[in-house]
């Protein structure tokens, strides 16, 4: 069974970790510009069941949903140079993206993850990625989602 987001379309095997009584699997974009954490995040997530793309600035991440990809999940770095987090959230928002839009920083000062919020985002959490993180956010997904 095919699930259908914009202009993307996902399907999954039983044996995913993230896929449900439906068959369908969430799909994730990962914006972060430091290639050691890109291919962290990959692996981990690609781990627990997720289709994962990656892309090295905020700017990367606008043109591919300008392009007509979506995804279900973007894990967006604070810092990144061309285009930062919160602005590419930002114009994710102003562009109506629906996505679930969550905020990876490796700070953890409140004031920091609160105006990062203030941008858009549904969430934000701490560098890096754990098994615990990304259960929180399945479940997230699964809420949002309906499944």
């Amino acid at each position: 069974m095919a699930f259908r987001m914009g202009n993307s379309s996902t399907k999954c095997s039983g044996s995913s970790k993230n896929c449900l009584a439906t068959g369908n699997k969430f799909s994730v974009l990962v914006v972060d510009d430091d290639p050691v954490v890109q291919r962290i995040h990959r692996v981990f997530l690609n781990r627990f069941g997720f289709e994962t793309q990656v892309v090295g600035n905020g700017k990367e991440a606008v043109d591919l949903y300008c392009s007509g990809a979506s995804f279900h999940l973007v894990l967006m770095d604070m810092e990144m140079p061309v285009m930062d987090g919160p602005e590419a959230t930002r114009e994710l928002r102003g562009m109506e993206v629906s996505s679930m839009i969550v905020g990876m920083t490796s700070r953890d000062r409140d004031s920091e993850k609160q105006a990062f919020m203030a941008a858009g985002l549904d969430d934000c959490r701490v560098k890096p990625l754990t098994a615990d993180i990304i259960t929180s956010l399945l479940h997230q997904l699964n809420i949002k989602y309906q499944y």
